[in-house]
């Protein structure tokens, strides 16, 4: 099983700064499934080429498959996984150019952040059914794409093509991302995973698919093999792609192009996060999670209180972590501040076990950009399955309205808003969640209350009874 990556950037040897890997030397890397093997085959100025050649052990994969392997066959251990390049292959590549993978390139960061001339060749891709696939996942993405097919030969007959091809692609990218689309495609052709597929993986599928997938000519059948054709896990991942990505764009962009005009006189945002900052303190909150948590205001203004050990910030919009990463300037925090902070990229409507263990959950203008057909959806992914101590919610009183300048009637604050809620339509959401899954919960107002329409911003601290 080979894979080779080549450049002719100049010089051609930073490739192995952006690998990680010295050119002059021979590495070996033990994998739970054999051994990969990290050598270039050639290292000039001009080009340079690094090969990830792995030797699969068939007997201990059988072994290692425990009581599964007890109705063996010959086809156990005999058969293309040696060779065929699978998931195995986009395993190692994670594994062995890890720092690659993420997009780290240590001494020539800037290099890595930068696109340059890439080839990267499969030897003995299994491409099962349509041999145009090759060209349809690649070519979209801005590949020039090369196939060799390998003949069937009996000796005697003309079989035809086997289902094993080289491909070698092509294209002016970040080795990063080069990578990342190794990893997902690979297991596509293969249509076969060595592990077993659940929820993380659609996570995983989600967070490698950051700016591509979502508008992929593909992307239903991308995302049903690499989930080994699991429906349930397909459609989650299909969902989040076509609707909540889109959403929460389009959240960001009203958030600048009306809100924010509405409330700026008001000063409400700021008000908005001192009250949070203030429920969290009378909490004695350790951790937090801020869901939705956009570009890091919130968690800037988190930052500042010191009891707290742990502050995750969660959004949909790899775009909007990306900015909340520069405003917080993670990189350039000591790295006792910068070990409290994390960023993550996910839904709130799909349970998520990375959100357990939480004294305190924040979901600051947030519940009314969930359609109303998904917000039992949020609850439960809340309040029943990652349940914290705490969940502080904020939205905007839809009776305050009335008193911007402005607005029409039944007009909202901005165009991705589903909903705004009354104040009695807030309690009655905030009762029916208490009496479902057993919290509590006190109302306040946020902002400066007008004597008949109530305050700008309506918060509830929910804790557990």
């Amino acid at each position: 099983m080979l894979l080779t990556i080549s450049t002719t950037h100049k010089p051609a040897t930073d490739l192995g700064y952006l690998l990680h890997k010295h050119p002059d030397r021979l590495q070996t890397f033990d994998l739970s499934f054999g051994k990969a093997h990290v050598y270039y085959p050639e290292a000039t100025g001009e080009r340079c080429t690094a090969a990830l050649q792995l030797e699969i052990d068939p007997i201990g994969l059988v072994r290692r498959a425990g009581s599964r392997g007890r109705q063996r066959s010959l086809q156990h251990y005999v058969n293309d996984r040696p060779y065929a390049a699978s998931s195995f292959l986009s395993v190692a590549i994670n594994k062995v150019f890890r720092s690659a993978f993420a997009g780290r390139g240590g001494g020539k960061q800037d290099l890595a952040a930068t696109e340059i001339p890439l080839e990267a060749t499969v030897h003995c891709l299994r491409n099962l059914g349509d041999p145009s696939l090759i060209q349809r996942l690649f070519e979209p993405l801005g590949y020039a794409v090369g196939i060799q097919p390998y003949p069937l030969d009996s000796g005697f007959d003309d079989w035809g093509n086997s289902p094993y091809f080289t491909i070698t692609i092509k294209g002016v990218k970040r080795l990063g991302e080069l990578l990342r689309h190794l990893y997902v495609l690979i297991p596509v052709f293969d249509n076969e995973k060595h592990y077993w597929v659940g929820d993380d993986e659609v996570e995983k599928l989600l967070r490698l698919g950051e700016n591509w997938l979502e508008s992929h000519p593909e992307k239903a059948l991308i995302a049903s093999r690499y989930l080994k054709s699991q429906r349930s896990l397909a459609r989650a991942a299909l969902e989040r792609l076509t609707v909540e990505d889109g959403a929460s764009e389009s959240r960001q962009e009203g958030r600048l192009n009306s809100e924010q005009v509405l409330e700026a006189p008001l000063r409400l945002n700021e008000l908005r996060l001192r009250a949070i900052v203030e429920a969290v303190k009378a909490i004695r909150a350790s951790n937090v999670v801020d869901l939705g948590c956009g570009e890091g205001k919130l968690i800037g203004a988190l930052q500042e209180i010191r009891e707290l050990e742990r502050i995750v910030g969660l959004d949909v919009s790899s775009t909007a972590l990306e900015i909340a990463e520069r405003r917080l300037r993670l990189q350039e925090l000591p790295d006792n501040r910068r070990r409290r902070i994390k960023l993550m990229h996910g839904s709130l409507t799909y349970r998520d076990s990375r959100l357990n263990g939480f004294d305190v959950a924040v979901a600051a203008e947030v519940v009314e950009h969930i359609d109303p057909d998904r917000l039992g959806a949020f609850e439960r992914s809340i309040f029943e399955f990652s349940r914290p101590g705490a969940v502080i919610v904020t939205t905007p009183n839809a009776e305050y309205n009335a008193s911007f300048k402005g607005m029409k009637p039944g007009q909202m604050r901005h165009p991705d808003h589903r909903f705004e809620w009354t104040r009695a339509e807030f309690q009655a959401w905030c009762t029916q969640v208490c009496g479902k899954y057993g919290y509590g919960v006190e109302h306040q107002g946020v902002g400066d209350a007008h004597p008949d329409l109530g305050p700008p911003t309506q918060m509830a601290v929910f804790k557990t009874a």
